[in-house]
């Protein structure tokens, strides 16, 4: 499972705009490609993993990496954030990073647009891979802007649901639900409610509900968020008004946004032991793959299930999809040793038998269809579900934006003013939220 530094970058990645990278970089792989890959080097690799089992994880990739290329050296800097990166990129030198890994998909477009890393798509001609027969649909997208492919999946995120089994059967309830109006059925039979509380919460619906996020509940209603032109699509695709308004269906079924607020206040963090699903506070659970060995680790007095989200009634046939996110890794423009490494990237990202074995050191998702499959993949039965979410081709992602996660912060703080009743015109929200993200992506660019 990620540490906590992991998921702390991930989530201030939607609330906080990182600082535009300088464009001095040319982002063209042929001004720093002219090393000769076959030659004793060193390159440096820096990657924002920290718990030790993870940084062990990271030594043991690396040390395969260097038994297939003993020519090639590799020197591992972990713990480093998206900021440090930033700074090292942009000044470069010789003790600046030649690759990095980011947990923050949403930088992705920045990455790309200021040059500061590589477009890869010469690479991957050079060595004769296709990344969209390589890489699941989704995390193929997340890594590209505007056919800039400056990223590739290193591993990744998908979401899906957790329910407390016991709950279930006690509650009658067979089989998790597939589509949102189940759902909120679901969720009301859970509910116990007890005085002004809950003895028990089906669901915690409001966004600041761990990882209940608009863009978590909007990838089951895959919308498109810009149009051909780059508009934000906010106010257009119905897909937005859905989305809202079956968050705040859901929120006014379970008691209300103040009354839920005040038991979310209560209740214990996202990252300890006491968090409300593993003590069966809170029944239901969106949440990552990570979760599950989070929970168990809890030893919960209950039966632990795992599923899909649900999906909107009028996309029944696309139930098994779910949003997705990862770790991403690039090459740096100030790099003078791209080919070499190039080699490191491909080999951490697209040999089958690296991305499996790191799989099941750190318990994400693989990032390649292959390793998707592969039969030496090692999980807890209910972990499949993570796998078929991300292989699921409806499944979706963010799409990444010149000023990063910018727009996804709009989107939320729009959220957080509709569920709590600061604002009550849903279509006048999303027309001033779309004018919000246009003028500062035009700002940005």
């Amino acid at each position: 499972m990620p540490g906590i530094s992991r998921k702390a970058a991930i989530a201030l990645a939607a609330s906080a705009s990182f600082a535009l990278l300088t464009t001095s970089c040319t982002g063209q792989p042929e001004a720093g490609a002219s090393d000769d890959a076959s030659k004793e080097t060193t390159v440096t690799f820096w990657h924002a993993w920290s718990a030790p089992s993870e940084v062990e994880a990271v030594k043991d990739l690396v040390a395969g990496f260097e038994k297939a290329h003993p020519n090639i050296h590799v020197d591992v800097v972990g713990n480093m954030t998206d900021d440090k990166m930033n700074q090292a990129l942009r000044a470069g030198g010789a003790k600046a990073p030649d690759v990095i890994s980011s947990f923050t998909t949403n930088s992705v477009g920045k990455f790309c647009s200021s040059g500061a890393l590589v477009d890869l798509n010469p690479f991957f001609e050079k060595s004769g891979i296709d990344p969209q027969k390589t890489f699941p649909k989704a995390m193929n997208e997340y890594t590209q802007f505007e056919g800039n492919r400056c990223a590739v999946p290193l591993l990744g995120d998908a979401y899906g649901l957790y329910y407390n089994k016991t709950a279930f059967k006690k509650a009658g309830i067979t089989a998790p639900p597939k589509t949102w109006s189940e759902f909120e059925r679901v969720a009301e039979k859970l509910t116990i409610p007890q005085g002004d509380t809950y003895k028990q919460l089906g669901f915690m619906p409001n966004y600041h509900g761990w990882e209940t996020t608009t863009e978590h509940y909007l990838g089951q209603f895959s919308p498109t968020y810009f149009d051909k032109d780059g508009k934000s699509n906010v106010a257009k695709d119905p897909a937005f008004e859905a989305a809202f308004t079956l968050q705040k269906k859901l929120v006014d079924a379970l008691g209300g946004y103040r009354k839920l607020e005040t038991y979310r206040s209560g209740l214990g963090d996202e990252w300890g032991p006491k968090h409300p699903f593993h003590t069966g506070q809170v029944a239901m659970q969106l949440d990552g793959e990570w979760r599950l060995g989070m929970a168990l680790d809890a030893k919960p007095k209950f039966d632990i299930g795992v599923a899909p989200l649900p999906v909107p009634d009028d996309q029944a046939d696309q139930y098994g999809k779910g949003y997705i996110t990862g770790t991403i890794a690039g090459i740096a423009a100030t790099s003078k040793k791209q080919n070499a490494a190039w080699e490191l990237v491909k080999y951490m990202t697209t040999n089958t038998d690296a991305v499996v074995n790191f799989s099941n050191a750190i318990h994400n998702v693989p990032s390649t269809l292959a390793a998707l499959k592969s039969p030496n993949l090692k999980y807890d039965p209910r972990f499949k579900t993570f796998l078929e979410i991300a292989a699921n081709p409806d499944s979706t992602t963010a799409p990444a934006s010149v000023n990063g996660g910018v727009y996804l912060t709009t989107i939320q703080e729009f959220g957080y003013a509709y569920e709590s009743g600061k604002a009550t015109d849903l279509k006048a929200g999303l027309k001033k939220t779309a004018a919000q993200i246009d003028t500062d992506i035009a700002q940005a660019k």
